[in-house]
């Protein structure tokens, strides 16, 4: 299936390089050298991933990235940048992108990272075609998957993407403990023997926004020794306005 790509970034043989190997995949792929032209591209849709410097003339990477999830609708990102500190690489990640590659970076692992990418937006699609998109509601919360917002008690909660996916991945399925490997493979899209701990870091900073007390979570519950589950004895985590059943 070919995907649409959009390729932000000013080195213009860094830019012609991953072109030339998305491509290869059969994917269109767009390019755009400075950070006005590609905010006006990526906010005109139909992306399928947008893959972001972080250093751009007229308009910084952070800044555009901030703009498309200030916005209702959601394309992947993933950032390149020359940064290799972890307080950069946190705030990319906090404002919104997917990944983060730090150059300079193989042409293999970028393609890697891309196809993990598609590979966990596919996976977070198991729900049922008609509830696919519908709200989903559960303790007070409300989460609308294709605004990719969620609210608690009516009031809006700024998430990342990987906390979304995190969050819809579990009151998709309240009740089911997932493993920390088996989140991995699902909402990161890729198995990674030993990183364990990430999965650890995005639930603690997700607990942090979503729960009243992040010491005695309400929603997002470990199962010790197993890993993690969605509480389902907060009345329903289902899509709002469905038929309720026992």
């Amino acid at each position: 299936m070919s995907r649409r790509i959009l390729v932000v970034e000013d080195n213009t043989d860094i830019a012609e390089l991953v072109a030339l190997h998305l491509r290869d995949l059969d994917c269109e792929v767009v390019l755009a050298a400075d950070g006005i032209r590609g905010y006006e591209l990526a906010a005109a849709g139909g992306w399928d991933l947008i893959i972001l410097d972080l250093m751009l003339p007229r308009m910084e990477g952070l800044e555009l990235c901030r703009r498309l999830r200030a916005g209702d609708s959601y394309t992947p990102i993933l950032m390149l940048t020359a940064k290799s500190s972890e307080v950069d690489r946190v705030v990319g990640l906090e404002m919104g992108a997917d990944d983060y590659l730090t150059k300079p970076f193989s042409i293999r692992e970028l393609i890697a990272r891309a196809k993990a990418i598609f590979r966990r937006l596919e996976a977070l699609g198991p729900a049922p075609r008609d509830e696919a998109g519908q709200r989903i509601e559960a303790g007070g919360m409300a989460i609308d998957p294709d605004k990719r917002q969620v609210t608690i008690a009516g009031e809006p909660v700024e998430l990342t993407a990987r906390e979304f996916d995190l969050l819809l991945q579990f009151a998709r399925h309240p009740g089911r403990v997932y493993s920390r490997q088996q989140l991995l493979d699902l909402v990161w899209g890729y198995g990674h023997d030993g990183y364990e701990h990430t999965v650890n870091s995005h639930i603690n900073r997700l607990r942090a926004k979503i729960e009243a007390d992040p010491s005695q979570p309400v929603y997002v519950l470990t199962v010790w020794g197993v890993g993690y589950k969605f509480n389902d004895r907060l009345g329903a985590a289902k899509p709002a306005g469905a038929a309720g059943t026992p």
